[in-house]
């Protein structure tokens, strides 16, 4: 009569099994949300000043404004840092605001540079302040276009923020010129977002 050995694993071997398990559900999760986001650079990583920041009363927010500088356009991070902390200093040195307005800046170089933040109020395009994430384009966009990476990483910006539950599922895209009387985000940018998924050709603050 044969006799049949069973090896039971021990308890270190099972949790071992479990945690291994468990880091690759989670690498499998968090790689799939990376894919919904373009790189950010933080505001460690451009250099910003220790500010005070206020959280965003109307969260996910209803809208994404698109701006542009209406200065340089920037094609290296290095440039771009650069940018981000000359746009913070005069915001706050200038205009006497908390921190730079806009959310998120994004560069020729197709990464996004975080201003404020998600979920955090900024200073861009009253009356919708309180309910929107400003989205900046570096550079001035009257008869010229960002480069396509530049505009590819501010919609995938836009998907990330829904991703991430910061924009509304049934968010609306508006131009900075639909809130206030001015020609941002230039008129060759605004005639490209007209066309962007969920532009709002008459939006009204909620």
């Amino acid at each position: 009569m044969s006799v049949v050995i069973v090896k039971i694993p021990d308890s270190i071997t099972m949790l071992r099994q479990v945690i291994f398990c468990s880091l690759v559900i989670l690498s499998a999760f968090y790689g799939a949300e990376a894919q919904n986001c373009p790189r950010i650079v933080t505001r460690a990583q451009w250099g910003s000043r220790t500010t005070s920041r206020s959280q965003l009363p109307i969260r996910p927010a209803p809208f994404a404004v698109i701006h542009h500088t209406a200065g340089s356009a920037c094609a290296t991070e290095a440039a771009c840092a650069t940018q981000m902390r000359n746009i913070q200093n005069f915001h706050m040195n200038t205009n006497g605001w908390a921190d730079i307005g806009y959310n998120f800046c994004v560069g020729n170089d197709g990464n996004a540079y975080e201003g404020r933040g998600w979920g955090f109020q900024g200073a861009h395009a009253p009356p919708y302040n309180n309910q929107s994430v400003g989205i900046c384009f570096f550079g001035t966009f009257t008869s010229a276009l960002p480069t396509v990476a530049a505009r590819n990483a501010a919609r995938l910006l836009i998907t990330c923020g829904v991703s991430l539950g910061h924009l509304r599922a049934a968010y609306w895209v508006i131009g900075h010129r639909q809130a206030s009387a001015t020609e941002c985000p230039g008129t060759a940018l605004f005639n490209d977002v007209r066309n962007w998924p969920r532009f709002n050709a008459n939006p009204s603050p909620v």
